[in-house]
């Protein structure tokens, strides 16, 4: 049984106590929760090791990645049941653990906030979104975001809010543009305007009106970026938290992460993934750029443990693919 409602912990914690009471002895109860705890869903049962997280990305029927979700009390024989059905709908499996968002969305976060606060610096959403497709990404953030539907963000940043550090930096721009039902590509209007003229979406003076207003709320002298500056710090943000992702367990290894982002996200496939990339590029540089952007938010720019201890090794992230 495959669960996928509404993204609501309580309606979730309903439907898996509804299918514990109906379902036969033995068979799996898995959640399509793309952000939510499944060891807590799974506490709603009298079965938990049968319970597991299946998340897939949408549209199902045409994006090929899976994660495989393992919750604490799930059963090795249902974790080789969830990758069996996985080949069998020809999808690429990943094995993920716990947390908020797993791999994929947990990454998605933290780069959507780097693109934030360069946003909030001065930097628009339309340059963003130009540099990262010139990088090779399919669409830019907030393009993807419009697309999904901004209330998603919306909701997002509502659950997370009572727990939020306060030392946290957000944008409060996309809670406008909720708050007046520009919700992207289903209403007409998001980041972008969507009509006959541009169905792709072209850029709207009102949002850049919207966050200027917020800029000067806050005090924010606005400042120039270049295509290149972003693509680093967005990269770093990535890279750094995908690093964290496995030096946490979530990920068994850098190349998992690379599979997520490239099947899941759009990720340039030339480039191999973000954790290939920063092979490539050397990851003295991609901490140099963390180190250089913590002395102005050192709550945001933490660097992974795991990055700081490859670079005092002299090893990269392939290195821990082996095996």
């Amino acid at each position: 049984m495959i669960e996928a409602v509404f993204e609501s912990m309580e309606v979730k914690k309903d439907v898996f106590t509804r299918l514990d009471a109906i379902c036969k002895p033995g068979a799996v109860l898995a959640s399509n929760t793309s952000y939510l705890d499944v060891d807590e869903i799974a506490a709603m049962t009298r079965r938990p090791q049968d319970v597991i997280g299946l998340h897939f990305f949408s549209p199902a029927h045409v994006m090929k990645l899976l994660e495989i979700v393992v919750a604490a009390k799930t059963a090795p024989e249902v974790v080789a049941t969830g990758f069996a059905l996985a080949k069998a709908l020809k999808k690429v499996p990943v094995r993920a653990g716990v947390c908020d968002g797993f791999i994929g969305n947990r990454i998605l976060k933290t780069y959507r906030t780097a693109g934030d606060h360069m946003v909030l610096e001065g930097a628009s959403p339309f340059q963003i979104d130009k540099a990262l497709e010139d990088f090779g990404f399919a669409m830019g953030p907030y393009a993807v975001a419009d697309l999904a539907g901004i209330d998603i963000g919306y909701l997002t940043r509502k659950r997370l809010a009572p727990t939020r550090d306060p030392r946290e930096r957000i944008g409060d721009w996309g809670d406008v543009l909720y708050e007046k039902g520009r919700l992207g590509r289903k209403t007409g209007h998001g980041h972008y305007i969507y009509d006959e003229k541009s169905p792709k979406g072209r850029p709207d003076p009102e949002v850049e009106d919207i966050i200027a207003r917020e800029r000067a709320a806050k005090g924010i002298t606005p400042r120039t970026f270049t295509d290149a500056e972003i693509v680093e710090r967005y990269m770093a943000a990535m890279i750094n938290e995908g690093a964290k992702v496995v030096g946490e367990g979530i990920a068994r290894r850098p190349l998992d992460v690379d599979v997520t982002k490239l099947y899941g996200y759009g990720f340039p496939r030339f480039r191999g993934g973000p954790m290939h990339y920063a092979d490539h590029i050397g990851l003295d540089t991609v901490l140099a750029t963390i180190q250089r952007e913590a002395k102005t938010d050192d709550f945001f720019w933490q660097p992974a443990p795991l990055l700081q201890q490859l670079v005092a090794e002299g090893r990269n992230f392939a290195s821990l693919n082996q095996g």
